[in-house]
């Protein structure tokens, strides 16, 4: 499917395409071609792609640093639902997560501190079970205001209520507690912010903890190759998302 062995066709290969699929359809698969000019498969039941195992830390095209910037312009506009629905929920489940479950806002009172919960499965066949703490914007380590960014002392309740409540894994018909807590945040994650958790946080709980911020979330999205948010294709990036495409890992 290389766009040099087109024969009678453009380099997008329309003919080669619609045989491809025509079998390919039969087992739930869609080929098409991505913008680096490859040919991908899409498995037309969870929307996930074939691909190489993503590296956020190589260089990045210049396709992927302007993708890079139309997500950031999306992040810095979007609601908390829209992070969660749009862009964390296709992410994860691009990396392998199953069993992926959004709370929502339509049922707090049995959140328990999670927005997301979903599950790994180990090459073992063992299962690991994580919940996501979402955040829009940035987290800092100012405790005592209640003006502005989230509060961290609010993350660190929501973080100790989520490892201490159970989840039902309906595939496995039984009760589980979260193995890891992700700390999920639409903006920076402080460092100061981190360390705060750290310190409030015992030994055990310490290591169940994991960040994952703005510039985490843009490089694992843009390497996954996944399309972006119908939102993000509107209106083009802002002044400010192209000031943090220099900050995209070389």
């Amino acid at each position: 499917m290389s766009p040099t062995d087109a024969l009678n066709e453009g380099l997008d290969r329309p003919n080669a395409l619609r045989l491809l699929n025509q079998v390919l359809v039969r087992e739930g698969f869609d080929a098409f071609y991505a913008d680096d000019g490859h040919c991908y498969l899409r498995h037309l039941g969870t929307d996930t792609f074939s691909a190489l195992a993503p590296n956020p830390h190589r260089p990045f095209t210049v396709a992927e640093v302007r993708r890079r910037a139309e997500l950031a312009a999306y992040l810095g506009k979007c609601s908390e639902d829209e992070l969660i629905e749009e862009v964390l929920l296709p992410m994860f489940r691009q990396l392998g997560f199953h069993r992926i479950t959004a709370a929502g806002h339509k049922d707090k009172a049995l959140e328990y501190g999670k927005d997301i919960w979903m599950r790994y499965t180990l090459p073992t066949r063992h299962f690991l079970y994580f919940g996501i703490q979402v955040k829009r914007g940035k987290l800092d380590a100012a405790v005592m205001t209640r003006a502005g960014n989230a509060n961290v002392a609010e993350i660190h309740h929501q973080a100790l209520m989520m490892l201490a409540h159970e989840i039902f894994d309906p595939e496995t018909n039984r009760r589980v507690l979260v193995d890891h807590a992700f700390i999920v945040a639409g903006g920076e994650i402080k460092k100061a912010a981190r360390n705060w958790l750290g310190n409030a946080l015992d030994a055990s709980r310490r290591s169940q903890i994991m960040f994952m911020d703005r510039d985490d979330i843009l490089n694992q999205y843009v390497v996954a190759n996944l399309p972006l948010p119908a939102g993000a294709l509107f209106g083009g990036p802002d002044n400010s998302a192209l000031g943090s495409v220099g900050e995209a890992p070389f």
